[in-house]
Parts: C-alpha cells; structure tokens; sequence
C-alpha cells in the first residue's frame, strides 16, 4: 500500500472522500511541482476541476507555460479518479500517454476531469466479459471560459479484474 493510500484510509475517518481527495492532492509534494491546483472535486468524485496558473514557476524560454508542467498538471487525475470510482476489484494502471500543443500558452488554464455512471457501469460490464480492457480519456487544457483549446493528453487506461490480473502475473 502506497503511503498516500495509507493517508487517505486515516484521513477518511476524519474528512469526506471528496474533500480528501482534492486537499491530498494539493498538499502531495509531487503535485505541487506541477504548479497546478485542484480547485473543485464534486462529493460523488465524478467531477474535478484544476487551475494551472501561469507563474515564475512554470514559465519557459519563450514566457509561456512549461508543456512538462501542462503534462504534469493533468498526468495523476484519470487514473487515480476511475481507481476511486471503481473500487478495490479492479487494477487500474497508465499504459500510455500523448500531449498535443495546440497554442502558446500565456495565461491561466484549466482543465476538467469527468466519469459518467454509464461509462462506469460499462467499464465493469467489459472488465467482467474480457478480464482486462484498455480506455482512452482525454483531456483538454483551456482558458477559464473553455472557449481556447492550448493542450490535448490522451491517457490510454489499463483495467483489468484484480484476480484475473494476480493469476496472470502469477504466470509469468
């Protein structure tokens, strides 16, 4: 069990999930480099909001904002939210990930994180027939009236059932 697992098993007796979730997340010293924020994690976890503003911190050469820092900011949240959304029968791991810039970025941007019950009930509903299934969710970085588009990561998500995965390592 990872340590922040360990943190969040005690920190749920004494705050709900979702407020855990968001302050863990910003208090974590590896989500504090990214310069990133969470700023809203619905109480159902299905919704989560963060804000990467444009700082010292994460400026490069040319006074926009870092693409690792972009990366960084958006990296943990699909898995470790379907991890939480999901329960302790399934493993869930990053496969894969791309980045796509799709303009300079010189102010604040944001980005939004969202599972629906249905794409939840599916993912179940395949991990049960197949054992193990990948998912794609993609992200997108904007400005705060979501009306530009600066950054697109798409995670490629591995989901397999937790006994299926143990007899499968056990195999190998």
């Amino acid at each position: 069990m990872s340590i922040y697992k360990k943190i969040a098993k005690i920190g749920s007796k004494l705050f709900s999930e979702h407020k855990l979730f968001k302050h863990g997340f910003n208090l974590s010293p590896m989500y504090k480099r990214s310069t990133a924020k969470v700023i809203k994690v619905s109480s159902d976890l299905l919704h989560i909001r963060i804000k990467l503003p444009i700082s010292y911190k994460n400026r490069n050469y040319v006074n926009t904002i870092f693409g690792g820092s972009m990366f960084s900011a958006v990296d943990p949240f699909p898995m470790v939210q379907l991890m939480n959304l999901i329960g302790d029968d399934y493993v869930v791991w990053d496969k894969s990930a791309q980045i796509f810039f799709k303009r300079p970025a010189k102010e604040n941007l944001y980005a939004d994180f969202d599972y629906s019950e249905k794409e939840l009930e599916d993912i179940k509903k395949q991990v049960s027939e197949k054992k193990e299934i990948e998912i794609i969710k993609t992200t997108q970085l904007t400005n705060k009236e979501k009306s530009k588009v600066f950054c697109e990561v798409r995670k490629t998500i591995y989901v397999a059932d937790k006994e299926f995965y143990k007899q499968k390592r056990k195999n190998k």
